[in-house]
């Protein structure tokens, strides 16, 4: 009975493994299913379903690890970046240089893309070429209106072939748009420039920015409400002009390596025997050929274009000239340039004038890190050596503003100690709203005392988008005060600098690192203390010349040279050019004979540039806009230059991108300039556009507005949230939250839930070997019991 019992047990026991082998072969059934499942997906993922398949756009699996992703509108699929490199070549003879900028724009995915990069060329900068290479072929930009030229880009790209757009978005802000790179391919394109040396001082110096610093961009505001037939309308007005234009992706370091490599080598022909030459913020080596030129190359072989490159020169002792003159004929017309260096001027008896003293600070988040720094021994330096007779006051602002002493004080010992530590005890964090700050400081300081100058210090990165809003402020409530700006930082927006200082009768000076702060600020203190040299005119005997530039001349301070262009009706003048001015109550006067000019290249295209600055900078005075876009543009394309209405275009007539195949578009993106705090300027917690996942970093635009930088990303800006928030409380708290939540793009790692598969898959698998190896077993167990039961059963 046992027996039985045993074999109907073992029988049981049989049914059982019998389901268990079920549940095991089913187990690895579904395991295969899984795995050639994935197998399906991955090739589903090489091609995209017909909605997803546009040139361009990649899974993150799909590219290696280094690459720069954007999200597309298609769910787990991303453009990826075209990648730049930028080779510069300078040739400065005497006091112009001639800039040669190469930008070499590779596709390194499998789609045809657009590639769109913003980058930042000097103020003064007068851009006149634009060269695309394609194979061994060279294909020259025309100057075109601007609306036009986009008109002719866009059709080039819609028909597939490559073209490049140039536009200026701020005189020292443009754009390059490079239109159908096709797969793995890199696009060459050069550009070319003009412009002046800077001289002060005693010092030469050229600058070439590398990188726009992210703006901080207020967000428009309603500021009038215009009648008509009885109804009111409410009309916003935009204080940053182009915002979608100056913006761009930026990398933070804290994740992501630097990008965007440049090579840079300086021809140095002086034309006066050199002393010094120094590069303030790279490692060089310098070359010498004669006492009068010099080669200089990055040490490295290329750096990131994350800060300015500053080069400097002396003349040997003795040898600093103090006047030039050059001139180029082009078209029947003579072009000149002059400069002459005022003596110094004269000890007299009389003591200096009483001084007011409004100094404002930067203490936002993009002058966090050694920013805050440069401005605070800046500052602390300026206040200790005010005179006890003087008056002063420190006004500091980031998204809000202090008023520290709520008006002027006497500049006593105990005054000036509060003062500096206050200024030393500031950290920087916030948003840039610099109108408040400076509308306090030209408006509530209260009238300026009798024989008084009131002089206002404003130290600052400028990173700012709304600057003509700043430049109005200037013009309607300067009154008799004057402007000096102290540009602070790696990356500072000297645009705003020179224009600011030049509007405010002021000068600008740019410190970069903190072992300038002294030489720097001594050299303010001499221009702050010594009179202007005023009334400066010029006036050509014998000629009759009327484009003279600038117009008026603005006011010098010490160390300072007169810089003129002229353009002469004649081929051949003769004659002299006579400049005049007063050194406090002593009068000046320097004559240059025409005759002895010496010959120079691009003077003209420097007096078109100087020309288009003036009609600028008086478009308050004009009350019909259209006209002067004209006056402008007359200039521009009679001498081949880039300006706010004229742009550059290149377009290849062979069509190069199949009609069956879509373009894709991303701006390319920006490091963060070298100093810089990233989470300062962003904050931490940085929002995807469209509220997607995060994955890997966040490369967010600058201080902007409600615009995305990332390509292709429309529906956020139709968010109802950030539209509330924008109607709501358009400050500058909610603009830099708007831009926290528009201007971030993913650097996916991985954005598909393949990992989840695998594993899934494996463990399946290790299910399913485990039953079988069970399996073995119970078998064995299995027959022994069935036999043993046979036997004594007699079967």
């Amino acid at each position: 009975m046992f027996l039985e019992d045993e074999f109907i047990i073992g029988r049981m026991r049989a049914r059982r493994f019998s389901v268990s082998v079920l549940v095991a072969i089913t187990a690895f059934a579904a395991c295969i299913a899984a795995i050639l499942g994935l197998a399906s997906a991955a090739r589903a993922a090489e091609t995209p379903p017909a909605s997803a398949q546009l040139a361009a756009l990649v899974r993150p699996n799909d590219v290696n690890s280094g690459s720069l992703l954007f999200p597309s509108k298609e769910p787990g699929f991303y453009v990826e970046a075209p990648r730049l490199k930028t080779d510069v070549a300078i040739d400065v003879s005497g006091p112009i240089a001639r800039v040669k900028v190469t930008q070499r724009f590779q596709n390194p995915s499998q789609g045809w893309v657009e590639g769109t990069y913003v980058f930042p060329l000097p103020d003064n900068s007068a851009v006149d070429a634009l060269k695309m290479q394609i194979g061994e072929r060279f294909i020259e930009g025309q100057i075109k209106p601007r609306q036009e030229a986009r008109e002719i880009y866009e059709q080039a790209k819609a028909e597939g072939k490559k073209t490049a757009l140039l536009e200026q978005q701020r005189p020292n802000i443009f754009t390059n748009q490079v239109a159908n790179i096709g797969p793995g391919e890199t696009i060459v394109v050069q550009i070319e420039y003009q412009q002046t040396i800077h001289q002060s001082g005693g010092e030469f110096s050229l600058r070439f920015p590398m990188v726009v610093a992210p703006r901080y961009n207020p967000a428009p505001i309603v500021q009038t409400v215009e009648f008509n037939n009885g109804a009111g309308f409410a009309t916003p007005r935009d204080p940053v002009e182009n915002r979608d234009k100056i913006e761009a992706p930026v990398l933070d370091p804290r994740e992501n390596a630097r990008i965007n490599p440049v090579s840079l080598t300086v021809d140095l022909r002086a034309g006066f025997p050199l002393g010094d030459v120094k590069s303030s913020f790279h490692a060089v080596d310098i070359s010498q050929d004669g006492d009068q030129a010099r080669t200089i190359s990055l040490k490295a072989d290329t750096v990131p274009a994350d800060k300015d490159f500053e080069l400097t020169w002396k003349a040997a002792p003795g040898k600093m000239p103090s006047a030039g003159l050059f001139r180029e004929v082009i078209a029947g017309k003579t072009y000149l340039l002059a400069f002459v260096t005022p003596p110094t001027a004269p000890d007299t008896a009389t003591p200096p004038a009483k001084r007011e003293v409004v100094f404002v600070i930067d203490n936002s988040g993009s002058m966090s890190g050694p920013s805050i720094e440069q401005a605070r021994q800046s500052l602390a330096l300026a206040i200790s050596k005010l005179n006890p007779e003087d008056r002063f006051n420190v006004i500091r602002f980031d998204d809000t503003m202090t008023d520290y002493f709520k008006g002027l004080v006497a500049a006593t010992p105990d005054n000036r100690e509060k003062a500096i530590a206050y200024v030393r005890g500031l950290t920087a964090d916030g948003g840039t709203e610099m109108l408040p700050a400076l509308e306090d400081a030209l408006r509530n300081q209260g009238p300026v005392a009798s024989g008084a100058l009131r002089q206002v210090v404003f130290l600052t990165d400028g990173a700012i988008g709304n600057e003509r809003q700043l430049f109005q402020e200037i013009t309607a409530n300067r009154g008799d005060a004057r402007v000096f700006t102290v540009g602070i930082g790696s990356a500072p927006n000297t645009y705003f600098m020179t224009k600011a200082a030049e509007i405010g009768r002021g000068t600008f000076t740019a410190i970069g690192s903190t072992d300038q702060v002294a030489s720097r600020m001594g050299e303010l203190f001499a221009k702050l203390q010594n009179p202007a040299m005023t009334d400066i005119a010029a006036t050509f005997e014998g000629i009759e010349a009327e484009n003279i530039t600038p117009n008026p001349m603005p006011d010098l301070y010490s160390g300072e040279p007169v810089v003129l262009t002229a353009e002469l009706p004649e081929a051949k003048p003769a004659g002299k050019l006579q400049i005049i001015g007063k050194t406090g109550d002593q009068p000046w006067r320097v004559e240059m004979d025409i005759a002895n000019a010496a010959d120079g290249t691009g003077i003209s295209k420097l007096w078109a540039r100087r020309k288009i600055d003036d009609f600028e900078a008086r478009a308050y005075e004009r009350q019909d806009p259209a006209a002067l876009d004209k006056d402008i543009e007359t200039v521009a394309l009679a001498h081949h230059l880039v300006s706010r209405v004229t742009s550059l275009v290149a377009v290849d007539v062979t069509p190069s991108r199949p009609a069956d195949q879509p373009l894709g578009s991303a701006k390319l993106p920006l490091n963060l300039p070298e100093g810089w705090d990233f989470k300062r300027v962003f904050g931490e917690n940085a929002v995807p556009p469209g509220g997607a996942e995060r994955h890997g970093s966040a490369a967010p635009t600058g201080n902007v507005g409600p615009e995305l930088a990332a390509a292709e990303t429309p529906e956020l800006a139709a968010s109802p949230k950030i539209a509330n928030m924008m109607a709501a409380a358009p400050t500058a708290k909610a603009a830099t939250m708007i831009a926290q939540k528009s201007s971030t793009v993913n650097l996916p790692q991985t954005a598909t839930r393949a990992d989840e598969q695998i594993i899934r898959g494996l463990t399946m698998l290790l299910v399913a070997l485990t039953a079988a190896s069970g399996l073995a077993v119970w078998r064995r167990r299995l027959k022994g019991i069935i036999a043993v039961g046979a036997k004594r059963n007699g079967l």
